[in-house]
Order: C-alpha cells, then sequence, then structure tokens
C-alpha cells in the first residue's frame, strides 16, 4: 500500500496500491468497504492475477489507482485496509491522509510515562518480551535500563529455575517526532553517554553504576 488520498467531497477515496505488473497480470483491480465499527472503515482491496504462475512473466510490481466511496466522511474515522495498514486524515496533508505507525495513529508524546518509554523501546528496536526500569527523565532526557530474558525455557523460579537476562542501558533525546535513541551504554556515572551527546544533564546520569556482565 502506498499511500490513500481524499476528494474534497471527504467521502471519495482513492487507493495507491502494488500490484504484479506485465501484460494480462492484474485483473480486475477493485476496492470496496467491507465493514464499519468503532470509528473504523474498514476496506478491502482485490485483484485476480497470474503472479504465482512462473512462466506468466508477471516477475515484478508496479503502482495502480483504485477507488471507493466511503458510506461516511472520512472526517473522524481512521481508514484500515486489508485489515493491515491504518490511515487518518488528523495531522495530514491534504488530500493524502496520513499513515498509522507501530504505536497507532496518535502515539504518546514524550515525556515520563509508562506509553512514552513504550514508545522509546520500539525506538531502541528491542525483541519481545523487553521489559524497561526508568532510570532517569526529565521529559527532554531519558535513561531506561532494558532487559531481555534469556537462556531455556524452565519453568517456575520458584521451583529452582534461574532466570538470565541481557540487560542494556539507554539514553535519549526527546525530539518533535519522538524519543531519539542517543546510543548504549554500560559505564558508570555520565562517561557513556556524554560521548554520545555533551549536553545530556549529568544529573541524570551521575549516580548510574557499572552494568554488571
Amino acid at each position: 500500500m502506498n499511500g490513500l488520498s481524499i476528494a474534497a467531497d471527504d467521502r471519495t477515496l482513492q487507493l495507491d496500491v502494488q500490484v504484479p505488473a506485465g501484460t494480462d497480470c492484474t485483473r480486475g483491480l477493485k476496492a470496496a468497504v467491507d465493514t464499519m465499527e468503532n470509528g473504523v472503515i474498514y476496506v478491502k482491496v482485490t485483484f485476480e492475477t497470474r503472479s504465482m504462475d512462473r512462466d506468466s512473466g508477471c516477475t515484478h510490481d508496479e503502482r495502480a489507482l483504485t477507488t471507493v466511496r466511503l458510506p461516511v466522511s472520512v472526517v473522524g474515522h481512521r481508514v484500515m485496509v486489508n485489515s493491515s495498514d491504518v490511515f487518518t486524515l488528523s495531522g495530514a496533508t491534504r488530500p493524502a491522509l496520513r499513515k498509522c505507525g507501530k504505536l497507532g495513529c496518535d502515539p504518546a508524546p514524550t515525556g515520563c510515562t509508562s506509553d512514552s518509554y513504550q514508545q522509546a523501546m520500539l525506538v531502541s528496536d528491542t525483541p519481545q518480551h523487553t521489559y524497561w526500569d526508568d532510570l532517569g527523565c526529565d521529559g527532554h532526557w531519558l535513561i531506561l535500563q532494558l532487559s531481555t530474558r534469556m537462556g531455556p525455557v524452565c519453568g517456575d523460579v520458584s521451583s529452582g529455575c534461574k532466570e538470565s537476562a541481557l540487560t542494556t542501558r539507554w539514553f535519549f533525546r526527546a525530539t518533535p517526532d519522538g524519543w531519539h535513541a542517543l546510543g548504549a551504554s554500560g559505564a558508570a556515572g555520565c562517561a557513556g553517554v556524554l560521548r554520545m551527546s555533551p549536553a545530556f544533564p549529568e544529573a541524570l546520569c551521575r549516580h548510574l553504576p557499572a552494568l554488571k556482565r
């Protein structure tokens, strides 16, 4: 899905999609409203193709346009295409709709909150099942200690199973687009982060112990 745009009537939606390219590789491209619920308009895009046939010659993609008439104005609604990509007019530059990210259409702003820390974890590309400890935050700068469980699955720790985790310490700077990861360092105090960003406030990092390895 390359993008969506809306006509001046706020109900005629144009979809810019990828389809198999070549002679007779794509037929019957169309978009239709599937359902509506909880403020989301679900749109389904379908077409016929021979691209799975190795001898068809349909070996690459091209862009194609299709339109659909929405049952209501897109204002105040989100559009989900093929149960995958979500778009919104809120905060977008007309006629294009804005594609929402992994944190939804309105991610938490930078700040010293749990939702904001979840955003920071995504920026640092942490594995699943990673948990965080807030080691310092002033709304402009942030320190998170991220721990990812490691080792074999061995049951409940109460049965004598020893948990192990890979722990890293990440430093972040607030930007208009969210938390920006400066990098990771396990050094004591501010030595590691000041090499990444000399402007980092020492009041947030001077107390940090060295991470054990």
